[in-house]
Formats: structure tokens, C-alpha cells, sequence
């Protein structure tokens, strides 16, 4: 279906869009007039990972096409715990806790919407505190049934697994609600996006707002990213690939994006990258040694997305050094050890690895060599006793774990 829009036919063209309230009335309205919409983001830790990109990209397609994006941090709503798509209650964090996360979350947005025009980083905590229990519960309390919470696929699936939920999750689900309703009475926000496991959640706000502010409202819901094989989009062995610079590099972060499976690089070229849908029609059309081109091309433009073109260039140039020109990078993670430690099998490859952080646990490390995992200067590292007593010699060594995590032992 062709839309009249340019937002609502662009993420549609690249697969944005997998539930939705009325899109054909939004799309009308849309074409004739600048709206508001929103998207929610959780405080759970001081970063988001990639598995907030889908909504971070919807909220800039949004604000491309000049409507105002607004993205929600739940500073209040963290406070309880979202139960949508877990399988357990979340841990409960203090305040000072989330006040620091927003803190490191908030640079992200700069990225992805325009902060110097008219779209708005805006915090729940704001109104959520100041609301009235007993008042909360007359006005909004009887507007959405405990039946057809229950019908949620997230608290289901919950319950289908005999797994508690808490009145205190629950109540989440009225306080999004109330977010959506709060932002359409002071922002005119018309819409709410998210992700598929958020369409209760959104549903019961439109609720709210035809209800109560007696006017209309809209949501559209992303599909679940997966990779190929079924996993979850950005959960590798080493944990999270996060967003932010100071949790993971941008080397690490591009290679991420370089080592994904060849059949998923077409379904991230539309959602992750803003080269238009022409010229991702041609890349997806590669196919053997020629997708990797198409590789290099979704990693370098996601890279300058999160990161800017900066660490994107730099990602890149490391990449092609280490990579096609077998050059020791000194960008890379380094360290240096004294020739004596390893001859006297002071310092050994566990010790190199771990400090170099490529791996979180020696335990880990272990396992990695044994299934053929680690490779000094490019040939597999076999020596049960972890020695590192034969490169001694060298001026510095390379230690690769696995295809994408690289450090330099300088030997001193």
C-alpha cells in the first residue's frame, strides 16, 4: 500500500512499521499538517544498546520530515518497572540511580533528532511525581479493565509461564497510559511509537485520550529485530552492544556491524542506515565475496549515525589496517609488559587478554582457546600451559579473539 506522506510511506518502504491505530487517518492528517509524536525509553542502565536503534530511527524519520519528535526518558516510570517482554520482575533502581543514567543516555538523542528546532527530550519523573494517588485512580482508574490488561501479550505471556507479576508492574501499565495522555494535553502529541511489545501499553493510552481529552490519537508499533537465526538483534557472547562511546569502542561497535549474517544486511541497511532505498536495492542485491562490501558500507554508515563521521572514519581505517593490510594499528587497545614476564611465564595470554579487556572472564578466555578462538599474529594459539614465552622476542605482538576484538602486546 502506497502512502500519501512522506513519514508514514518512508518507514513503511524500509519495514519500521508492524501494528498500527488508524494509519490511513494519521497518514491524511499527517500530509496536511505537523504533528507530534513520541517514543519511551527506559533509565535501566547508563546506555542504550542497539536494540533501541529501530526507535531511536523512527524518531529521527519523524523530525526529518519536519514534525516534532519527542523522545520520553521514564525517569518516573523506571522507578516501577515495565513488565512488557520480560519474563521476570525487573530490579527496582533509587532515583539517584536513574538521575545518573539519564545523564549518559540523554547525548545519544542529539543524534537522531533535531534538539536546536522543535524536537524535545522530556522526563516523566517531571509529572509522574507530582500526581495524587487517590485523585490518579478516580479519574483514570476505571478507563482500562483488569480484562483487557489481561489480554495483553505481555502480561500473558507472563502468566502463561506462572512467572509473578506485581501490582506494582501493573500500575505501569496505567502510567504509560497517562504519559501518552499528559503529552497529548500539553504537547498535542497525536502519536505513539514503540516497539511491538509495547501495543498494550499504546492502545491503553489512545483509550485515555479519546476518553478523557475526547480527541483522537495514534500508534504504530515496530516489529521484534532479530538476527536470521532467530536471536535478539545486538546480544552477543561478550554482552550488549551498546550505543555509547565509553562502553564499548567504535571499532568494536563497527565490527558489529561488519560481521553480521548475509541475510541480514538488507533488513539493516533499511532500518539502520539513511542511504536511500534505490541504493540499498542495489547492495542487497550482492551476493558471496561481494555482500562483504555491502557489510563495510551498513558499518560505516551506522557507526557515523551513533558515533559521528568522525569515529566512523577512524573505525573504518583501523578496520582496513588491521584487516586487509595486516598493519598494527596502535589506535588498537595496547598494552606493554616487560620481555622478563614472559619469559618466566610471568605474564601469560591470560593475563595479555584480560588486561587488554577483550574478554570479561579468564574462564571465558580458556574456553575460547580450547575451541580455537584466539590467534597470536594470525595463527591459532594452541599452548595449553598459556604461555607467551616464545614471542618474548618480539617488538609487539597482535592477540585476536574471536573475528571482530583485536589488542596489541608491546614487549618491552
Amino acid at each position: 500500500m502506497k502512502f500519501k506522506s512522506e513519514f508514514i510511506n518512508e518507514i513503511k518502504e524500509r519495514g519500521f512499521i508492524y501494528q498500527d491505530i488508524e494509519i490511513e487517518n494519521l497518514d491524511s492528517i499527517i500530509l496536511k499538517n505537523k504533528i507530534s509524536g513520541y517514543i519511551g525509553f527506559d533509565i535501566t542502565s547508563d546506555s542504550l544498546h542497539v536494540g533501541s536503534l529501530i526507535q531511536l530511527m523512527l524518531l529521527h524519520w519523524l523530525d526529518f520530515y519536519g514534525h516534532q519528535s519527542i523522545a520520553l526518558i521514564g525517569g518516573g516510570t523506571t522507578l516501577i518497572g515495565d513488565p512488557s517482554g520480560k519474563d521476570e520482575t525487573r530490579k527496582i533502581l533509587t532515583k539517584e540511580e536513574i538521575d545518573k543514567n539519564i545523564k549518559n543516555i540523554e547525548q545519544i538523542f542529539s543524534r537522531f533528532i533535531n534538539l536546536n528546532k522543535d524536537s524535545l527530550i522530556i522526563n516523566n519523573y517531571d509529572w509522574l511525581s507530582k500526581l495524587n494517588y487517590i485523585d490518579f485512580l478516580r479519574e483514570f482508574g476505571s478507563k482500562i479493565t483488569l480484562n483487557r490488561m489481561l489480554t495483553f501479550e505481555s502480561v500473558k505471556s507472563r502468566l502463561d509461564r506462572e512467572q509473578p507479576l506485581t501490582i506494582l508492574e501493573f500500575n505501569y501499565m496505567l502510567l504509560q497510559a497517562y504519559d501518552f495522555f499528559y503529552l497529548n494535553k500539553h504537547h498535542n502529541c497525536i502519536l505513539q511509537m514503540g516497539g511491538s511489545d509495547q501495543w498494550g501499553n499504546i492502545l491503553s493510552g489512545v483509550e485515555f485520550i479519546r476518553k478523557i481529552n475526547k480527541k483522537n490519537a495514534f500508534g504504530i508499533t515496530s516489529p521484534l529485530i532479530t538476527n536470521s537465526d532467530g536471536t535478539k538483534m545486538g546480544k552477543t557472547t561478550d554482552g550488549a552492544i551498546w550505543l555509547n562511546k565509553d562502553k564499548i569502542s567504535s571499532l568494536d561497535f563497527f565490527q558489529f556491524w561488519r560481521n553480521v549474517n548475509d541475510n541480514d544486511v538488507s533488513k539493516f541497511l533499511n532500518l539502520f542506515t539513511k542511504l536511500p532505498l534505490r541504493e540499498i536495492k542495489k547492495l542487497s542485491e550482492l551476493k558471496n565475496e561481494e555482500i562483504n562490501e555491502a557489510k563495510k558500507i551498513l558499518a560505516y554508515e551506522v557507526t557515523k549515525i551513533v558515533r559521528g563521521k568522525e569515529d566512523a572514519d577512524e573505525a573504518i581505517e583501523i578496520a582496513s589496517n588491521v584487516f586487509n593490510s595486516n598493519i598494527m594499528d596502535d589506535r588498537l587497545p595496547n598494552i606493554s609488559q616487560a620481555k622478563s614476564n614472559l619469559k618466566n611465564d610471568e605474564f601469560t595470554i591470560l593475563d595479555a587478554i584480560e588486561k587488554l579487556e577483550l574478554v570479561k572472564s579468564r574462564s571465558e578466555i580458556k574456553r575460547l582457546i580450547k575451541s580455537d578462538g584466539v590467534r597470536v599474529n594470525d595463527k591459532l594459539y594452541k599452548n595449553s600451559s598459556m604461555s607467551l614465552e616464545e614471542y618474548s622476542d618480539l617488538q609487539e605482538i597482535k592477540i585476536a579473539v574471536g573475528k571482530k576484538k583485536i589488542g596489541i602486546l608491546k614487549i618491552k
